[in-house]
C-alpha cells in the first residue's frame, strides 16, 4: 500500500479562551506536519451546542494568526474536505449512526435520564456495558413494535455503541507504546443523541479523521481513555487500513504542587494561561494573554515546544523552523511537564536581547507617545540601546528609563539619605560649572575632563557619581552617568543638576 500523505488535525471545541496546553498540542502538530511535508486541518468540534460561546472560534483562529501557526485548510481557510465545523455535517453522522445501527454494532437507548440515575442508586459504579444493557430499555430488550411505537411517537433517543467483552484493544502510541485495554471495563458509549440530531465526540472525531484522511491524531493525555474506543469504532466500521496513529502527549502540570496546570494557577502566580486576552461575554470576567502580557510570540512558542519535548542538546533557543526541523515524537515525554513560568520569563528575556534595538524601539514608541511624550525614534533607539538588557518584556522599560524623557519631580528619600552627603550641593555646583563650560559633551569627553577634575579636586569618584545620578535621575538607577548626561544634553543635564541643588541643598 502506497504511503499516505501526512496529515494532522487541530480541533477545538468554542467553548471559552483556548488555553495554552491546547496551543502546545496545535505547535506540535504544526512542527510534525511540517517535518514531514504534510497538512495541517483546523476543524471546529461544536457538537455541544449547549456550551457554545460567541466569539470563541474567531478568537482561536487570532491566537494561532499571533503564533505564526498556518493551517493548510478547515475553518476559515477552506479546502477539498469541508465544512469542517461538526454543526454543519449533521447529515454525513447521521448516514454513519445508520449503518452502525444496521451492521447490529449499535443499538437505540430509551432511557431516561431518571432512570439512569436511578440505576446508579441501585448499583454501585453502574456501567452501561455488556453486563447490564439486558436490565435497560433499549432496542436489545424492547419488543421491535415497542421500538417502532416509540420512535413514531418521538420519544427521545441515544444511539449507543454495543461493546463486545472478552477482547484486548490495542492502541498503538507514538510517545508511550503499545497500550492494551480489555474491552470489559469499557462502556456502551452515547454516539448519538436525537435531542439535538448531533453526534457525540466519539463518533463525530472518528468519522471526520477518516473522511479527512487525518494519518496521526497528536492530543492531549487526557484523551487517552478514548483511544480504545476509538479503535474499536474504526474496526466497526472497517476501516482498520486508514486508522491514524495515534500520540497522546503529557499533561501541562502546575508551577508547583500536584495536579493539571488551571487559570487560577495564573491568577493566583501572576501569569497568563491563554494566548490572547480573553473577556468572558457571560460574566464579563477578563483573563491576561501572553499576547497583552508584552510576550513575543517567538518566545511563547521556543517555550511550549520544550514543555514535553527536548531536542537533547544544550541550546534552548530555536526559531519556528528550526523547531520543524529537529521534532520527534519520541523524544516527547511520558510524564507531565511542570509549567515553569519563570522559564517562559527568561526565554521573553533572551528574545528582547536577540531583537535589534530599532525594532524593540518600535514597540517601544507608543508606550512614551501615551505618557504625554513626543520624541523622535531615533532617541527611543538610544534608550532601548542602553536598556533593554535589563528587563524582560518592552512594558518594563517605561519605568526603568522614564527619567531619560521627564525630569524627576522628587527625589527617593533613601537614596538622598545615603547618596546626597553635606558637601553634594557645592560640589554638584562645581561640576555643573565644569561641564557648561564643555563644547564637547560627548560621553568620552565628559569622562575624561569630569574624571581628571576629580581626581585634581582629590574627591572620591563614587561620591560625585552617586549625587550626580541623584540629581539627574532622582533615585540610585540607570546606565552609566556619561550615557544619561550625552543622551540628556547639557541644556537638560545643567537644569537638572541646579534643580537638585535648590531642592536637596
Amino acid at each position: 500500500m502506497a504511503e499516505r500523505r501526512v496529515r494532522v488535525r487541530f480541533a477545538p471545541s468554542p467553548t471559552g479562551a483556548l488555553h495554552i496546553g491546547g496551543v502546545r498540542t496545535a505547535l506540535y502538530n504544526y512542527l510534525f506536519a511540517r517535518q514531514h511535508g504534510g497538512d495541517m486541518v483546523f476543524r471546529i468540534e461544536d457538537t455541544d451546542s449547549h456550551r457554545f460561546v460567541p466569539g470563541a472560534e474567531e478568537y482561536i483562529i487570532e491566537s494561532f494568526k499571533w503564533l505564526g501557526i498556518r493551517f493548510d485548510e478547515g475553518v476559515g481557510f477552506g479546502g477539498a474536505h469541508g465544512p469542517y465545523r461538526q454543526s454543519e455535517r449533521r447529515a454525513i453522522y447521521k448516514e454513519y449512526v445508520d449503518q452502525l445501527l444496521a451492521s447490529g454494532k449499535a443499538y437505540l437507548a430509551f432511557d431516561t435520564p431518571e432512570e439512569l440515575e436511578a440505576k446508579r442508586q441501585a448499583m454501585e459504579n453502574f456501567q452501561y456495558d455488556a453486563h447490564t444493557r439486558m436490565q435497560m430499555r433499549n432496542s436489545l430488550t424492547l419488543a421491535p413494535e415497542e421500538v417502532e411505537r416509540l420512535m413514531a411517537g418521538g420519544g427521545q433517543y441515544v444511539v449507543r455503541f454495543k461493546i463486545e467483552p472478552g477482547t484486548t484493544v490495542l492502541v498503538d502510541d507514538l510517545i508511550r507504546g503499545e497500550v492494551r485495554i480489555k474491552s470489559d471495563i469499557l462502556d456502551d458509549k452515547v454516539l448519538y443523541k436525537s435531542a439535538d440530531g448531533l453526534p457525540t465526540y466519539h463518533l463525530a472525531n472518528i468519522v471526520d479523521d477518516h473522511l479527512m484522511e487525518i494519518t496521526h491524531v497528536i492530543r492531549g493525555e487526557e484523551w487517552l481513555p478514548s483511544a480504545p474506543l476509538h479503535v474499536l469504532l474504526y474496526q466497526a466500521f472497517g476501516w482498520t487500513d486508514t486508522m491514524p496513529r495515534f500520540a497522546h502527549l503529557p499533561l501541562l502540570l502546575k508551577p508547583e504542587g500536584k495536579g493539571k496546570l488551571s487559570k487560577r494557577d495564573g491568577d493566583r502566580l501572576g501569569f497568563p494561561v491563554f494566548p490572547l486576552e480573553w473577556r468572558d461575554p457571560k460574566t464579563g470576567e477578563v483573563s491576561s494573554g501572553f499576547r497583552e502580557s508584552g510576550y513575543f510570540p517567538e518566545a511563547v512558542i521556543n517555550f511550549l515546544a520544550f514543555l514535553g519535548w527536548n531536542p537533547g542538546t544544550e541550546r534552548e533557543l530555536y526559531s519556528l523552523d528550526e523547531l520543524v526541523g529537529l521534532f520527534d515524537l519520541s523524544k516527547c515525554s511520558k510524564a507531565g511537564a511542570r509549567f515553569d513560568y519563570q522559564k517562559g520569563i527568561w526565554f521573553n528575556h533572551e528574545y528582547m536581547l536577540s531583537k535589534s534595538n530599532e525594532e524593540i524601539a518600535a514597540l517601544f514608541a507608543p508606550v512614551v507617545k501615551a505618557q504625554g511624550v513626543d520624541e523622535p525614534l531615533e532617541r527611543i533607539t538610544r534608550v532601548v540601546a542602553m536598556m533593554k538588557d535589563r528587563v524582560s518584556f518592552v512594558g518594563e522599560l517605561w519605568p526603568l528609563c522614564s527619567f531619560f524623557f521627564v525630569a524627576p519631580q522628587a527625589y527617593d528619600e533613601k537614596t538622598r539619605k545615603k547618596r546626597w552627603k553635606e558637601d553634594s550641593a557645592q560640589v554638584m555646583g562645581e561640576l555643573a560649572g565644569l561641564l557648561e563650560g564643555l563644547d564637547d559633551f560627548s560621553i568620552a569627553h565628559q569622562e575624561q575632563v569630569v574624571e581628571r577634575w576629580v581626581e585634581q579636586k582629590e574627591y572620591k569618584l563614587g561620591n560625585v557619581m552617586n549625587a550626580w545620578r541623584l540629581a539627574l535621575v532622582g533615585e540610585g538607577k540607570g546606565p552609566g552617568m556619561f550615557d544619561i548626561s550625552a543622551f540628556l544634553g547639557k541644556e537638560e543635564t545643567l537644569a537638572r543638576m541646579r534643580r537638585a541643588i535648590e531642592v536637596l541643598k
